[in-house]
């Protein structure tokens, strides 16, 4: 599709504009003394050599009239082309006022460069609201979550304080698991955030995907048979450039997920390599997700079934955890329901991208 440039318009503009202006000094000047030669024919004798003082009357007349269009047709342009940049300003104003709603209006199309800023303006507006809005709702999440544990706490804490505790190995279990769950919402927060910011500090090295795979699976096992959970583990060797400690740590994370969410049974651990990429997948008996929430499964926060997030003690960043670290390798997470009718977390690592992405994410700055 045609752009219009800006530049091409004024040039195209004040050219037709000189060009009117030249028009209308010779072309009425030969039709005013044709018409005038007709009723006012000349004395006899030879024509004067330079204009005379009527002829320099009219040629002024014809001149202010060009003058006068070019001015209209000028003015006309410089409304076309601020209109757009005043609301543009006026927008600029609004928004350093707080007002993230604020857009500008691009008014006439036609100028190319002034409907394109118009355009990058308001993206980068609404960009701005959208940023708002999550660290709005971001702020609000890390409270809500830290609000249960902290309220725990300080209740029993003030309990022993005003002894209405008696202080017991079972009262101090209770204190030291609800440290450790806020130790581990912490922990997710800076890692989500780190990945957020590509601040993610990643040592990759040739790593056995298996061996991790087990390693998660010996770490989670012991609360696992406790929950009426049985492995099974369907591998084929594969070494990949990776950060082996993050690739165990979304195992853990997904292997956690299950444990918390799945119905008990048996959960299916498969490392399947193919050519251009690897695929880590963890596969439960059910329930699986709902179709409404698959599409943010991996969004921080969210939650299928918030009251048995709350029963289970889920902080609703696990899935987000899995989803920055295989970001981070240049992969990517998804979900799909089983044909056993439950859930399969993949995690999708690239043969090739893997170690370049990785040793570009460990030149960031590392915390």
């Amino acid at each position: 599709m045609r752009r219009y440039r800006l530049s091409e318009q004024i040039t195209l503009s004040m050219s037709a504009v000189a060009a009117i202006a030249v028009l209308m000094v010779f072309v009425g000047s030969f039709i005013f003394y044709s018409i005038y030669l007709t009723w006012f024919p000349p004395p006899p004798g030879p024509p004067p050599m330079l204009p005379e003082a009527p002829d320099f009357i009219l040629i002024a007349i014809f001149l202010l009239l060009g003058l006068a269009i070019a001015i209209q047709a000028a003015l006309r342009l410089t409304r076309r082309i601020l209109a757009p940049l005043n609301s543009l300003a006026e927008g600029a104003r609004k928004i350093a006022a707080g007002d993230l709603t604020a857009r500008a209006l691009a008014g006439d199309r036609s100028l190319g460069e002034t409907a394109q800023l118009v355009d990058d303006f308001n993206a980068m507006a609404r960009r701005l609201q959208d940023m708002a809005e999550s660290m709005t709702s971001w702020n609000a999440a890390i409270a809500h979550e830290l609000r249960t544990p902290l309220t725990i706490l300080r209740g029993r804490l003030q309990g022993l304080t005003d002894g209405v505790f008696e202080p017991s190995d079972e009262l101090f279990r209770s204190l030291l698991a609800q440290v450790e769950n806020l130790s581990r919402l912490v922990d997710d927060l800076r890692f989500v955030t780190l990945s957020n910011s590509q601040h993610l500090d990643m040592r990759v090295e040739p790593a056995d995907l298996v061996e991790e795979a087990e390693q998660a699976v010996d770490a989670m096992r012991p609360e696992l048979d406790g929950a009426g959970f049985s492995v099974r583990m369907t591998t084929a060797p594969v070494t990949l450039p990776c950060d082996g400690a993050r690739i165990r740590q979304a195992l853990l994370a997904l292997l956690e997920n299950a444990r918390r969410y799945a119905t008990p049974g048996r959960i299916e651990i498969r490392v399947t390599p193919g050519k251009s990429d690897v695929v880590i997948a963890v596969e439960d008996e059910g329930p699986g997700l709902s179709a409404e929430f698959t599409a943010q499964a991996f969004d921080a926060f969210a939650r299928a079934e918030p009251s048995r997030s709350r029963q289970f003690g889920g902080s609703g960043l696990g899935l987000s955890v899995v989803r920055a670290i295989a970001e981070a390798h240049g992969g990517h997470a998804r979900y799909r329901r089983s044909n056993r009718g439950g859930s399969v977390f993949e995690i999708v690592l690239p043969r090739d991208a893997g170690a370049a992405d990785g040793k570009a994410a460990s030149d960031t700055l590392k915390d």
